[in-house]
């Protein structure tokens, strides 16, 4: 599941799961937390959400399709490495499958004729791969310009923002970054018809944010912490309307109760 659509879910429930803010603190950083979480929010209200703004302006709508492809596609090759990791030939392959068919006769990604095809998303990431080893459990970690995510997740995603895979593409610095910058835009661009309206809700921004995204990342990768009262799992493609980049009936599908194929959180 890609980060953007975890995100989605997380606002879509803060306004319909009221009641799971008010389990017990399980936040040892939140002193953190809150800060980057402030610094985060004044970025994204004044510089990244009117460049999104723009962006979605200025930018025709297959032009924005073609753009969120292509970092899909980007995204299948770590999900790729990320199931060779964990020795899962079957997710591994089926990964191989759409870089190969979407790179060769999708223009290098920006047509999507893997999920035309129906073939398997799993978008698998390294705190995946991590979780899979055996670390289920891990702390909320606000991580500065990307927010919520966690310790586990933030080490997989700190390797990846160092070694992105569009480097192995793109070798001009200055291309490279530029690139960064489209995938962050388009990425805020596809949140904003679901975050304008959280402003003006009024409750703890962080503390929903908090928990929701912890009781949804923690179902998919089989973690206890942040559980809520009853058993009840949350059906995240219940709740985020299908797009056209995503094959919900072929995305995230668990291996077992506790085990997900993954990813709001999909980093390259």
């Amino acid at each position: 599941m890609s980060k953007s659509k975890l995100i989605i879910a997380c606002v879509l429930l803060s306004f319909s799961q009221l009641g799971w803010a008010e389990q017990p603190n399980q936040d040892p950083y939140e002193g953190y937390n809150r800060f980057m979480f402030k610094v985060n929010d004044r970025l994204d209200h004044y510089v990244m959400t009117p460049v999104a703004k723009g962006y979605r302006k200025i930018t025709p709508s297959p032009v924005r399709t073609g753009v969120s492809n292509f970092f899909n596609n980007l995204r299948d090759v770590v999900s790729f490495g990320s199931n060779v990791l964990r020795l899962d030939i079957e997710k591994a392959s089926t990964d191989f499958v759409r870089v190969g068919i979407n790179t060769t006769f999708g223009l290098g990604g920006l047509i999507n004729f893997a999920d035309a095809g129906r073939i398997p998303n799993n978008k698998n990431t390294l705190g995946d791969t991590f979780a899979s080893w055996g670390w289920k459990n891990s702390h909320y970690f606000v991580y500065p310009v990307f927010g919520p995510s966690t310790v586990r997740d933030s080490v997989g995603s700190s390797v990846l923002y160092a070694f992105p895979v569009q480097n192995a593409i793109f070798k001009d610095s200055a291309v490279r970054w530029g690139v960064s910058g489209l995938n962050g835009v388009a990425t805020r661009e596809s949140l904003l018809d679901v975050t304008e309206s959280l402003d003006d809700a009024a409750l703890d921004r962080y503390a929903y944010t908090r928990d929701l995204y912890m009781k949804l990342r923690n179902q998919q990768v089989g973690g206890t912490l942040y559980q809520s009262d009853t058993d009840e799992e949350v059906d995240i493609d219940s709740l985020v309307p299908a797009d056209e980049e995503t094959a919900p009936a072929t995305e995230h599908q668990p291996q077992s109760k506790h085990t997900h194929t993954e990813g709001k959180v999909a980093h390259y």
